[in-house]
């Protein structure tokens, strides 16, 4: 069943000015930036009931009296999520609370059938941390944490009638709690001055290092596209020289790393544009638009007393012991970053290869190629060429195309061993991507395989010898580069199934010339 509820309104008078170019806004204002991170936990059921997390599932199916709020239900704590809570904590250089307890966050949506959210407010399970992220040009640059801490998530609004499927302007609200109460994390930066004009690039650097660490620590595959993961972005700007930061704006749910640069570019030259033009800043959440990279008002934004927090009464507090922290930061993974610099000497290429390696996604489907015996080399040319312009072209991520790192080393292999050429390669995997079948089975069906067979290629050379006598003539006169037009009329004749090395050394012997 679908629940339907009336789409709320709210209102209230905004001045919109004109934003000022991003040099403009950087001559005059210092950006403060804080980022929080909503991370969706893996867990296989809810944060404080046994219902189920699995996506895909009939609207309003996962539910029970626990994550409807029901009366006489109880919660219990997803013991998981706890300890998936403290691993992150940990890999952020946290400090792990020794004692912490559940709050109740108190407001009214649709999408929260209790009417307030169980979360932690003043006593966070990690707190006083960092993450050193690094730019594009090799710089690094510390991001300090001020709190990790455990909460649930709320249910999904669709609002329907209206012609930007936001809540203003429809005619009602869809809603789906299969979502209400899945176990989130939330990550909550202290104030991040300093950036600069590079404010944007930070903040875009910080949600990528932040996303490879969960799923460096597997607990969440942190999809940004699908809402596992997602950042609001509060910015203020100050003059140049002032201590006291600004009025600050929260641009919520931005769903991307490339949206995450943008809403900060955007907001600055916002801010900047009220400011100069003697307006004032309202604390308010706003909307990021993807199509142009604006955002629009939401609503006023809730300062922290007019949640009326207060502690949960059905939870017993959290008490990690100190023995199970030490047995949890025993069992964390390399990080993201000693590993990328590890792979990044071990592979042989420059910082600025790894990044666009990074960026690309592709780190690693290349450490699954060579680990199914490919050479580093050879998985880094096809994903970051053939594959990453097929990737480019159909509008998809690396990861996602039909095709698996062993079947790229096993292109790589057949590469190798001289039954296929890169010509024949990329066929190949064009057949894989198309559905056709392993590489061998493309091979087979397509009959790929490089002409080996001395006599028909010895055959195919004297036939282009003959049919190009005055080429053949040059090259007995000295200019050994015209064979490659010969060279060229083989593999036009083979069908590109020649091996083009071994081409040019039969032209080169027909023809009584060393190379």
């Amino acid at each position: 069943m679908t629940t339907c509820c009336s789409a709320e309104r709210e209102s209230f008078t905004v001045t919109v000015t004109a934003p000022v170019s991003y040099e403009d806004a950087l001559a005059a204002f210092d950006p403060v930036m804080g980022l929080e991170v909503h991370v969706e936990l893996g867990t296989k059921t809810k944060m404080f009931c046994g219902c189920s997390t699995e996506l895909g599932a009939e609207p309003n199916s996962q539910t029970c009296p626990t994550c409807l709020g029901m009366p006489g239900s109880l919660p219990v704590v997803n013991a998981t999520a706890v300890e998936s809570a403290i691993k992150i904590g940990l890999a952020l250089n946290c400090e792990i609370a020794e004692w912490c307890r559940f709050a109740r966050k108190n407001y009214f949506y649709p999408d929260m059938p209790k009417n307030f959210q169980t979360s932690q407010y003043d006593e966070p399970i990690a707190f006083n941390g960092y993450l050193d992220v690094q730019l594009e040009d090799g710089e690094i640059f510390r991001v300090e944490i001020e709190r990790a801490h455990m909460e649930e998530d709320t249910g999904k609004s669709t609002h329907v009638g209206g012609a930007t499927g936001r809540i203003h302007g429809a005619s009602h609200s869809l809603l789906d709690y299969n979502r209400a109460g899945i176990p989130l994390i939330e990550i909550v930066t202290k104030p991040i001055t300093g950036a600069g004009e590079r404010a944007p690039e930070v903040a875009k650097a910080y949600v990528a290092e932040l996303r490879e660490l969960i799923k460096a620590l597997d607990v969440s595959e942190a999809r940004m596209e699908m809402g596992q993961m997602r950042c609001d972005v509060n910015l203020s700007l100050r003059p140049h020289g002032r201590e006291k930061f600004g009025t600050r704006s929260e641009t919520k749910n931005v769903n991307s790393l490339r949206s995450v640069e943008r809403a900060v570019r955007f907001e600055i030259s916002r801010h900047a544009g009220v400011l100069n033009a003697g307006g004032t800043i309202i604390q308010e959440t706003r909307h990021f638009h993807e199509d142009d990279g604006s955002t629009t008002s939401g609503r006023v934004k809730e300062e922290a007393e007019d949640y009326r927090y207060f502690p949960e009464p059905d939870l017993v507090p959290v008490a990690p012991s100190r023995e199970w922290v030490e047995e949890l930061r025993a069992t964390l993974p390399e990080l993201p970053r000693v590993r990328r610099n590890r792979l990044r000497e071990e592979w042989g290429v420059s910082e600025h290869d790894m990044q666009s390696i990074l960026n690309a996604g592709a780190v690693d489907l290349i450490v699954a190629t060579t680990e199914a015996g490919a050479p580093a080399d050879q998985a880094r040319k096809w994903w970051m060429g053939e594959l990453a312009r097929n990737a480019n072209e159909s509008g998809t991520s690396l990861d996602a195309l039909p095709i698996t790192p062993a079947q790229v080393a096993r292109v790589t292999e057949l590469v190798t061993s001289g039954d296929l050429n890169d010509k024949l390669a990329r066929q190949v995997i064009e057949g894989v991507l198309a559905g056709e079948g392993d590489p061998d089975t493309v091979v087979e069906k397509r009959g790929l395989k490089v002409v080996s067979d001395e006599g028909a290629l010895g055959a195919a050379v004297d036939e282009a010898i003959a049919a190009n006598a005055a080429i053949a003539d040059k090259i007995r006169g000295g200019k050994v580069a015209a064979a490659g037009a010969l060279v060229g009329a083989v593999m036009k004749a083979t069908r590109g199934q020649a091996d083009a090395a071994r081409v040019r050394e039969l032209i080169l012997e027909r023809l009584g010339v060393e190379g």
